[in-house]
């Protein structure tokens, strides 16, 4: 058992921490200005660079390096906010891995390479309107009608809607009631029938471009089902690396947000002497780093233990529910800290507490990740009915 990053992925760290260093911070200020994704010339750098296909196979145009190597990228890029380092986040551990470990082999051999090279960004489209834990309560219609698919309903919380150039539809494939009937296609943007609605005014993580999904007799050909109609359970087995892509945001935030509260209790002094002299202000100093290292821990481990490529859901879910709440208490010792500075919308920390928040309600809450956790310890779902 090795704790120590290994030479390919030291390069992978320092590599993704002088591109967010040196060519993403002015990005991130514009997108937390304007709400505004990060430009497609952006995207298009990150392909160029690699880092939006760490883990993708070589033959689908990505590096074929692991799991924790591409989390160790997105790590470094969320520092900086975690709305630039979205595309890494969906490319390496979003809707690509359901394409990658679930979708047929056209689909992969298609769209798969231009995600690699940023031409486009794939995100996933679950939730709805009355849905949203409940995922084998979706009443978005998929009809196989010979050789194409007509689809018909709403989804909402879509990350990326209207900016994203492709979809993982979650929707209804056949007339059948609860999980039997639910499964993927896959959507482009610009198909006859699809639009969005206004983009959600989140108060933070500003530039994700959330919006609801409208879709009014699209038509797909049949080619484009990514997993057929009660293959759910597939497609929440790929969920389990989107979740460690949420742990691996918030422990960004968690990250940069020590590294903010380290560099100005060192510079800020009172009664005469350095802010870090007092004791107070080395336990919560203290407390930060322990929660970001555990999280980063815990996060690691899921992705290394996993078998086939994709984590475990006991794994992820105690990284998830770990780092969600580590990252809030980080942020707030963080913030105390440095006082009013802390609370000013001049200073960095300020975004850090707002951005914070999201992890633990997006991808599966908290309070759901410990039924999750409950249930493999005892070896049975709980129903929720």
């Amino acid at each position: 058992m090795d704790f120590e990053l290994n030479d390919q992925q030291r390069e992978f760290q320092q590599a993704a921490r002088r591109f967010a260093q040196q060519e993403l911070t002015a990005v991130a200020k514009e997108c937390e200005r304007t709400a505004e994704p990060v430009p497609d010339a952006v995207r298009l750098r990150m392909g160029e660079l690699g880092f939006l296909g760490v883990d993708i196979p070589q033959e689908y145009g990505g590096l074929g390096a692991g799991k924790v190597d591409a989390l160790i990228v997105l790590e470094e890029l969320a520092k900086v906010s975690p709305a630039v380092a979205f595309p890494v986040f969906e490319s390496n551990c979003g809707p690509t891995q359901t394409l990658l470990y679930c979708a047929p082999e056209p689909i992969r051999r298609r769209v798969l390479p231009k995600v690699c090279s940023g031409e486009i960004m794939v995100s996933v489209s679950m939730s709805e309107p009355d849905t949203g834990t409940a995922m084998t309560d979706l009443k978005t219609r998929a009809v196989i009608n010979g050789d194409r698919i007509v689809i018909n309903g709403v989804k909402r919380w879509c990350s990326g809607a209207g900016h994203a150039q492709g979809y993982v539809l979650y929707c209804r494939l056949a007339d059948k009631p609860g999980a039997a009937g639910v499964g993927a296609v896959y959507l482009e943007k610009g198909a006859k029938g699809l639009s969005f609605g206004k983009p959600e005014n989140f108060m933070g993580v500003r530039g994700f471009h959330n919006a609801e999904v409208y879709l009014d007799d699209v038509e797909v050909p049949v080619e484009n089902i990514i997993v057929p109609a009660g293959g759910i359970k597939d497609l929440m087995r790929s969920f389990n690396m989107e979740r460690l892509g949420n742990s691996t945001c918030a422990l960004g935030v968690a990250a940069g947000a020590l590294d903010i509260a380290l560099a100005y209790t060192q510079e800020r002094q009172q009664f005469g002497k350095p802010l870090v002299d007092f004791q107070a202000v080395q336990m919560r100093l203290a407390e930060m780093k322990i929660d970001v290292e555990a999280a980063r821990l815990l996060i690691h481990r899921a992705a290394q233990a996993a078998e086939n490529g994709l984590p475990s859901l006991l794994d992820t879910s105690v990284a998830k529910c770990f780092a969600n709440e580590a990252v809030r208490r980080v942020v707030a010792n963080g913030a105390q800290v440095m006082g009013a500075v802390g609370y000013s919308k001049d200073y960095p920390m300020e975004q850090k507490m707002r951005d914070a928040w999201l992890w633990g309600i997006g991808g599966g809450h908290i309070d759901l990740q410990k039924v999750n956790i409950a249930g493999e310890l005892v070896g049975r779902r709980f129903s929720q009915r």
